[in-house]
């Protein structure tokens, strides 16, 4: 994973009637209390070596990049899309690059100095592409190559971010959202869905409220999950989930989880039908917001040395909601902490605003930080950027009067 060494740790499937998803309550609980009742008894040099495992044969990975591979075939005139790849030191190019073959699709420029897996991770500070700096490898690639499209995956492969060409930014590259990529995902995913079968969208509760607008649209069901995909791969009848965080899961059948490998075929293949017909990714984000309408999103991430920083931010929001964020007023705050709208009780925040828009503020679940997410819909991309900046302001106000 993009996680320093200290954190690896290891991932729990169950099948049956979870579908391969990951562990939830009550099975984690109970695999933590079974290793708790061993670690009491023995110690790990006195353990028996289990032989109680079976290795995946090679044709599972054949089989996995077939099914891929047909996620998004690619359309006529895609043998010359020019995009630049990057692993970032991790396991993800031999499997893309065979399904980049299987599908159709022309071979990337790569970023040589990152292909190999390497779990030091020479030349970045941090491995996850939502990181600052940790994609200027790949801009520079791409400048060098005239690329259309960058295309990255964390070092597990897991997680997809996208970057398309900006002349209005340093480096003439930008990274798209992860919600920007949710959404068009999710778009790709509702055009062929059947209304009224039971077919449904999903994301994080956290992630663009622009996806329940397409499922709207569209006439397909909805859910918001706990974040996580082991809650998004539990929604009943889903054909394509995501969250802000880079992760998209968009072949349910095949991978009950995100997958970084499948999302990047899919972002290829609307890449290659946008180009057939003269457009490109930016263009397909604002059809996007023309149909369904102008959403923008940020996020505030604090990291601290002290947790009891973010546990006397949270308990200072609880004692004392605000009444507005600058020059909005706060219509509704919910503490999911009481366990409402069916959630499972959390260490969530979310306040609704009277224009429509809203704030999210938890702990993160993986890293010593807090999180802020932030969403808006404005009548143009316009209008949005300018709430959403108003917006970020008043949420950082807010935050550092609590700490």
């Amino acid at each position: 994973s993009h996680n320093p060494p200290n954190d690896n740790g290891y991932k729990v499937y169950l099948g049956g009637v979870d579908d391969g998803s990951q562990i939830v309550p009550p099975a984690d609980a109970e695999i933590a209390a079974h290793i708790q009742r061993i670690a009491d008894g023995t110690t790990v040099d006195r353990l028996p070596r289990s032989v109680g495992y079976e290795v995946a044969p090679e044709s599972v990975v054949d089989a996995y990049i077939e099914a891929t591979a047909a996620v998004a075939p690619a359309p006529s005139g895609a043998d010359d899309l020019r995009w630049v790849y990057t692993a970032m030191h991790g396991v993800g190019w031999e499997t893309v690059s065979a399904i980049a073959d299987a599908a159709g699709y022309s071979r990337p420029t790569l970023v040589t100095a990152q292909i190999q897996p390497d779990g030091a991770f020479p030349t970045v500070a941090f491995p996850n592409p939502e990181e600052p700096g940790a994609m200027d490898l790949a801009f520079e690639t791409a400048r060098a190559s005239g690329a259309e499209l960058v295309i990255a995956n964390d070092p597990d492969a897991d997680r997809l971010a996208v970057a398309v060409p900006d002349d209005s930014v340093d480096g003439g590259w930008r990274r798209l959202t992860g919600n920007q990529v949710g959404l068009l995902l999710g778009w790709r995913a509702a055009r062929t869905a059947t209304p009224g079968s039971g077919a449904s969208l999903a994301c994080s509760l956290v992630s663009s409220p622009g996806l329940e607008a397409v499922a709207a649209h569209y006439g397909l069901d909805f859910h918001a999950t706990l974040t996580g995909f082991k809650w998004i791969s539990r929604a009943p009848g889903l054909v394509f989930g995501f969250e802000e965080a880079l992760g998209y899961l968009v072949n349910p059948g095949t991978v009950r989880d995100k997958d970084g490998v499948s999302a990047a075929v899919a972002i290829l293949g609307m890449a290659a039908e946008a180009r057939g017909r003269g457009a490109s990714l930016d263009d397909l984000l604002a059809e996007f917001g023309a149909t369904f309408g102008h959403f923008a999103s940020d996020q505030i991430s604090i990291r601290v040395d002290d947790l009891g920083v973010i546990a006397r931010i949270m308990a200072g929001l609880r004692t004392a909601h605000p009444a507005c964020l600058g020059d909005v007023d706060v219509e509704r705050v919910d503490d999911l902490m009481e366990g409402i709208d069916g959630f499972p009780p959390g260490d969530v925040l979310r306040f609704r605003l009277v224009d429509g828009s809203r704030v999210i503020v938890r702990p993160s679940g993986t890293e010593p930080k807090l999180k802020a997410y932030l969403d808006v819909r404005g009548d143009s991309a316009e209008d949005a950027a300018g709430r959403l900046g108003a917006l970020r302001e008043a949420v950082g106000a807010l935050l550092d009067r609590n700490r």
